[in-house]
């Protein structure tokens, strides 16, 4: 179970991930610029919004086996629709798609985890799976320019039509692996399980300060790591490397935050939880210091720094609210989905704020500058949740 989530995970990564090295040819293509290409980058996070909490919602009441292979087809449909797109409105259309699938890939992941998993396990089970996700991503960096775009004469829509084949073959390998007995028998005690009506459980919820302080907390966490996602690329152009350099130099954060993932989670005990998420939360605010640099040893540093803090900065807060007494296993899907749903407000702001602010200043300085402010102001937030 926990390889087949992981291996949705990776093609999800793929997926949202695939965009941000062919920025270039995309934009040039269709005739679009970098505050638009911004706006295409954070419309599936518009629709993930939405979608996030019913999401959460039908994973506690249907479980994971299909509502996980029925994301993973709408993921396919939107790679598919990316691949045929020949104007602005229907590119954003069709990555819009990806946020009525992507929401149930990560409710449906901690889920899977909650019911299968406790106490250490759990931390490394989520360690692992958040992995998957990076590794998705460096597949699309390590691929799309140095391999696929010379295979197919430079045709990004080839390249995004066999990373969606790629996820297809996932979907149908999670529903081979997920019809273990065991699997089953876990779906038809959740089946058979009393429910509240799904409204009072989310006014329930967000009564709890710690539950509306994790949601605060989740907007700048994935404002950060969506902004820097899906500039990154084209940031390392700008200041001064070749496209292959910069897609090479753009894997750093994520090897490193693939190590990371494994590592982190599993010191994250009760105890040293909100140390461990402070620790996360400096190293973010040393990658927007350090990613100002030339090519050299400090850049790398400061991706190195980016890739601790995206590594594990989710996976930390995810393990806080799972945890809770008030919510534990039974109620980690409604939970994760209203935590996505918040999170996904920062996933759209972080790619359309810092695309618009590097088209009005013709560089990302300001840009970096801002994502800095946001994480002090997370140190702030997570010093209140302590206390």
């Amino acid at each position: 179970m926990l390889a087949g989530v992981w291996l949705l995970y990776a093609c999800f990564g793929l997926t949202a991930g695939s965009l941000a090295p062919l920025v270039g040819p995309i934009t040039r293509d269709l005739g679009i610029g970098y505050a638009a290409m911004g706006a295409v980058f954070g419309a599936w996070q518009l629709v993930y919004i939405v979608a996030a909490a019913p999401g959460g919602a039908a994973m506690d009441r249907f479980g994971p086996r299909r509502t996980l292979f029925v994301a993973t087809m709408v993921i396919v449909a939107s790679g598919l629709l990316r691949a045929s797109a020949e104007s602005y409105g229907f590119l954003l259309f069709a990555v819009a798609i990806f946020g009525l699938g992507g929401p149930l890939i990560s409710v449906g992941a901690p889920k899977v985890i909650a019911l299968w998993f406790e106490g250490k396990d759990r931390a490394f089970a989520m360690g692992v799976y958040i992995t998957g996700p990076s590794l998705g991503m460096i597949s699309g960096l390590a691929f799309t320019n140095p391999v696929l775009m010379p295979l197919f004469d430079q045709d990004w829509r080839m390249v995004l039509s066999v990373y969606s084949g790629v996820t297809a073959l996932a979907a149908f390998v999670w529903l081979v692996l997920s019809a273990h007995p065991e699997a089953r028998a876990i779906e038809r005690r959740l089946a058979a399980e009393p429910r509240q009506p799904q409204m009072l459980v989310y006014k329930e919820l967000l009564r709890l300060p710690t539950v509306r302080l994790m949601l605060l907390l989740s907007v700048g966490v994935f404002f950060f790591n969506h902004g820097l996602n899906n500039w990154l690329p084209t940031l390392l152009r700008t200041s001064g490397l070749e496209p292959k350099a910069a897609d090479l130099w753009a894997m750093i954060p994520t090897l490193i935050g693939v190590a990371g993932s494994l590592l982190i989670p599993r010191l994250a005990t009760p105890e040293r939880r909100f140390h461990v998420l402070i620790g996360l939360l400096v190293a973010a605010l040393a990658a927007t210091v350090l990613l100002h640099s030339d090519p050299g040893p400090m850049l790398g540093l400061g991706l190195a720094m980016q890739g601790i803090a995206r590594s594990s900065l989710m996976t930390v807060a995810i393990l806080i609210l799972v945890e809770m007494p008030e919510i534990g296993p039974r109620r980690a899907g409604a939970a994760s989905g209203l935590f996505f749903s918040a999170a996904e407000i920062g996933g759209v702001t972080g790619p359309l704020a810092l695309g618009a602010i590097s088209e009005a200043t013709g560089g990302f300085t300001l840009a970096l500058y801002a994502l800095s402010g946001v994480i002090v102001t997370l140190m702030l937030l997570t010093l209140r949740l302590k206390r």
